[in-house]
């Protein structure tokens, strides 16, 4: 099996942000060079729950948006947590095996703490085991800002050891929450750069690590 993968991709799942939708997501990510995007057999998914409220990119990019969970105002109860993670892992079966996942703010954060469920035999128990995460702006269930749902109560009881890439916009209202993510992973790659809660067009240097990154998980995905 590792032969026969030697050449390929790295196989990764891309989950949008709240209240957006996969087309966005591609839209956003085509923003990182060809050279990178190459690299990379990136699969997009539109979250299982259409929008309930005012999408933020509304008037940016067209519908429909989508989103992969709802939560109260103050994130301490959330709705369709578990039944939106088991649409990805349906998804998954049916279109894998994928070797990572990348996310973009909620589906950010939801990718940050599918490895430690995953690891508890909660979550994505038909599927391969994550090998690696690329997060946008994400955030932690359970940190200060988010409640943890009972499913994702232990999500970050041990560090996450899978490799890690972190983009944390300077300008971001969830930067705080990126950093504190930081904590809960055991090597976590972190780009910083200027603006707010978007994906970053990659500079000389975000660009360096984004490739170098991309060379761990080749590695880690065809072992």
């Amino acid at each position: 099996m590792a032969e026969s993968r030697a050449h390929e991709k790295p196989r990764i799942l891309c989950l949008h942000g709240f209240r957006t939708s996969a087309k966005i997501l591609e839209t956003q990510i085509h923003k990182w060079p060809e050279s990178v995007l190459e690299k990379l057999d990136l699969v997009y998914l539109n979250a299982p729950y259409p929008s309930t409220g005012k999408s933020g990119v509304d008037g940016i990019f067209d519908p429909p948006y989508f989103e992969w969970f709802q939560a109260n105002q103050d994130f301490t109860e959330y709705e369709n947590f578990e039944e939106g993670i088991a649409f990805i892992e349906d998804f998954m079966v049916k279109n894998g095996p994928f070797d990572g996942l990348l996310g973009f703010s909620q589906g950010a954060i939801l990718a940050a703490a599918l490895p430690g469920m995953q690891a508890e035999g909660l979550v994505l128990t038909k599927v391969p085991k994550i090998k690696f995460l690329i997060l946008i702006s994400g955030g932690k269930l359970g940190g200060s800002k988010f409640g943890a749902p009972p499913l994702a109560a232990n999500a970050f009881s041990s560090p996450v050891k899978c490799p890690s890439l972190h983009v944390i916009g300077e300008n971001d209202f969830l930067k705080p929450e990126s950093i504190a993510l930081l904590d809960s992973f055991v090597d976590p790659i972190v780009i910083h750069h200027p603006k707010g809660h978007t994906i970053p067009r990659l500079d000389d240097q975000s660009l360096e690590i984004v490739n170098n990154f991309i060379d761990k998980i080749r590695n880690v995905a065809t072992a």
